[in-house]
């Protein structure tokens, strides 16, 4: 996603040169919304479970932390006595479209070539909790209540999902992005218009940090839902050859490569010169790239290169002999908003 469809602010010379895409967005806006409302009215059946059904989603591409907030919530229901399961669509594999247990909670029975990095960034997240993956996700739900005895399933990347009926809508968004120009695709970066938050029982504006100012389009965005803040901790550094967690302060004055097959790798390296990197070179991929060990060849062995959770899980440990990769691990902070989504959502279930 370019990052100029981020900017709030867009130079005459800009619009002009976007102008064309109008006609795009104005066609792909009135598709998401007759997709959305043949459910509303029923022209579409939604599938209802025997089971609490809780939507993580977002509005805007290139990533808001909705799988990291996903994984968290599912491991703070089921430490509250929920059975829990995780429903990922699965992006990539060859099995995307299959009915596939990624992890029964104990192991791990899928790989990325299977159903794609997030979902077995799920499992590997969420230690205890099934992960299933598929395109269906109402027969995701139907195994993982016969499977697992699931009385809540978390849909990982729900709320373009209206197959499947929930019972509480969480829609992340970026605290520093926001909307960022407030356009649909393609003229910006919107899956839907606004007016579908109206929808969510809770915003969540994911990687806030105290003192940030009101995101981009904070005006616009509708009084209803709850809204909560939440900060994702950089852990450590942990070698993808294997070995113990290295300090966060082994980046101080270290300089360092990038590898990213992700939609927004400029976040990443952001991170990195806040925690003092020097980012001498970038290996960058589109996103949920698969990695093949050529596209590892050639790394500077003389940098520390750097990588992310989700382009770990697809790069096996011997690949990564011949230089220094090491994955920037991080997850939803256990902060006072965070605790505060868990309860108005534990709230919500009954």
């Amino acid at each position: 996603m370019p990052e100029y469809l981020w900017r709030v602010e867009e130079p005459p010379l800009r619009r002009l040169a976007l102008a064309p895409l109008s006609a795009a967005e104005a066609l792909y806006k009135s598709g998401a919304r007759i997709h959305r409302w043949a459910y509303d009215v029923g022209l579409r059946a939604r599938a209802r479970l025997d089971a609490r059904v809780v939507s993580i989603g977002n509005l805007a591409v290139g990533g808001s932390a909705k799988t990291p907030l996903a994984a968290f919530l599912a491991r703070e229901l089921a430490a509250r006595g929920r059975r829990v399961a995780l429903l990922s669509r699965g992006v990539g594999g060859r099995r995307a479209r299959e009915l596939t247990v990624v992890s029964d909670g104990t192991r791990v029975l899928a790989s990325p070539a299977d159903v794609g990095d997030e979902a077995c960034l799920l499992a590997a997240a969420a230690p205890g909790v099934p992960v299933l993956a598929g395109v269906r996700r109402a027969a995701l739900g139907l195994r993982a209540i016969a499977a697992f005895g699931a009385e809540v399933l978390l849909l990982d990347d729900g709320f373009q999902h209206h197959p499947l009926a929930r019972d509480v809508e969480v829609v992340c968004l970026d605290a520093r992005l926001g909307l960022g120009n407030g356009h649909v695709l393609p003229r910006g970066p919107l899956r839907e218009p606004v007016g579908a938050l109206a929808r969510a029982d809770a915003l969540v504006f994911t990687r806030a940090r105290s003192g940030d100012p009101p995101p981009p389009g904070a005006a616009l965005l509708p009084r209803e839902p709850a809204r909560f803040r939440v900060a994702l901790e950089k852990l450590g550094l942990r070698p993808v050859a294997g070995g113990e967690r290295l300090p966060l302060s082994r980046l101080e004055g270290a300089r360092v490569g990038l590898l990213a097959g992700i939609a927004r790798p400029d976040r990443l390296a952001a991170d990195l010169v806040e925690l003092g990197a020097d980012i001498c070179a970038r290996r960058v991929f589109a996103d949920h790239h698969t990695y093949a060990r050529a596209d590892l060849a050639g790394l500077d062995p003389g940098l520390l290169w750097v990588t992310t959770a989700k382009d770990a899980v697809k790069i096996p440990p011997v690949w990564a002999e011949r230089s220094e990769l090491v994955v920037l691990e991080e997850e939803v902070e256990r902060s006072e908003g965070a605790l505060e989504l868990v309860e108005f959502v534990a709230g919500r279930l009954g």
